[in-house]
């Protein structure tokens, strides 16, 4: 199976590596100064779950290639629209696109671009950045990948795509109710980054401080409460599963929009707080804490 992964960053790079340490055929799909990069150094991953390293094939969207048989797509939401138009000439009729962008309102935007036919459904749980010399370095141990089928548990495509990721040094793991998953992690990681930003401290200090898991589960339940007017299919006891999660995060945990806005980047804001925003106003659900979360990220975009 022909691999293209647009995006060798933090996730792309890590889990396209291990797909390659593994042996797969692999492509990764970058912009040019990745590319000169990635020709220099090399691909390199610094990981607590063991090192690697190789001289990865490279595309940018400039180049010709054949269609390949699955994408990963581990750009940024902010790239998004960028990334797809440079994705559409590697697509073919039979190509699988396995999307990694935190929250959900992407699967719109694949669909329309793409066909909802050629689009599954994914998401991964890793704490990963790149240093100064353009390494992937893995900071904790988790390196879950989930994927499945949008609408069926079953299919001939999953059942290929899962016995090219069986064996590789990370952990993909393969579910028949990917959805369900997508929108529990949109609701973690839209408190996570909006609770970690607004405090600008790591989840240990803010969970406990006097009060802080309190507001931790407000703004869990509040989320919740759009979702659930919306629709969404998520668990009745997901708040609950959440603060245990949020329990046994290591004390210096920071998410990835913390660590961007460390960097000076740009933040996935409109994709997570503006997406889940839209809904409670779509579904007509009070969410003022959300709106200090959203308000906070809009005056650090402001500034940029």
């Amino acid at each position: 199976m022909r691999i293209l992964v647009v995006g060798a960053g933090g996730i792309g790079g890590y889990f396209g590596g291990r797909l390659i340490e593994k042996g797969e055929d692999v492509t990764f799909l970058v912009r040019s100064g990745r590319k000169q990069q990635l020709e220099k150094n090399g691909l390199v991953i610094r990981s607590v779950n063991g090192d690697f390293s190789c001289t990865p094939k490279l595309i940018t969207k400039t180049d010709a290639a054949a269609p390949f048989d699955l994408v990963l797509f581990s750009t940024k939401a902010y790239h998004l629209e960028e990334a797809i138009s440079d994705l559409k000439p590697f697509v073919g009729e039979n190509t699988v696109i396995l999307p990694l962008l935190n929250g959900i309102a992407h699967l719109s935007q694949l669909n329309q671009a793409f066909g909802a036919d050629k689009v599954i459904g994914g998401l991964c749980f890793i704490e990963t950045t790149l240093n100064e010399e353009g390494d992937v370095v893995q900071t904790s141990s988790a390196d879950r990948l989930v994927f499945g089928e949008i609408k069926h548990t079953d299919s001939e495509r999953i059942r290929r795509i899962t016995d090219v990721f069986n064996g590789t040094k990370a952990s993909f793991v393969l579910s028949d109710h990917i959805e369900q998953d997508m929108w529990h992690k949109y609701l973690f990681i839209t408190v996570m980054s909006g609770v970690t930003t607004l405090m600008r401290a790591p989840i240990g200090p803010i969970r406990e401080s006097d009060g802080g898991r309190g507001f931790i589960r407000q703004l869990l339940e509040e989320g919740a409460r759009i979702m659930n007017a919306c629709h969404a299919p998520i668990d009745k006891n997901i708040v609950e599963k959440h603060m245990k999660t949020i329990e046994a995060i290591g004390y210096d945990m920071k998410s990835s929009m913390q660590r961007d806005m460390e960097k000076g980047s740009l933040i996935e804001r409109a994709h997570l707080q503006g997406y889940l925003l839209k809904l409670a106003k779509e579904c007509d659900v009070d969410a003022p804490l959300l709106k200090v979360v959203d308000q906070n990220l809009k005056v650090y975009e402001k500034m940029l």
